[in-house]
């Protein structure tokens, strides 16, 4: 399963929220990986998501393939939609 997502934070995808990524795609059994233009990064990998640079405006796409694929991309697509809880 896929889906797209755009980083809406002014400071980007920068260390709490990868932080907060990892942690919460971490609990998955399902493989999740995220695209930003032609970088791929394992999204339980705190480096590989660092890496990404995903400044504010910067289009994701989320993919997980296994058992609980569905809830995962729901999951952190959500917590990215809401910022990560910052304003």
């Amino acid at each position: 399963m896929e889906k797209q997502v755009t980083i809406l934070n002014k400071n980007g995808l920068h260390a709490r929220p990868a932080s907060e990524f990892v942690k919460l795609a971490s609990r998955f059994q399902s493989e999740i990986h995220i695209l930003a233009g032609t970088k791929v990064a394992n999204g339980k990998s705190i480096i590989n998501v660092l890496s990404l640079a995903a400044a504010e405006g910067t289009v994701l796409t989320l993919k997980a393939v296994g058992p609980d694929e569905t809830e995962a991309i729901e999951r952190l697509s959500t917590l990215i939609e809401r910022r990560f809880g910052e304003e």
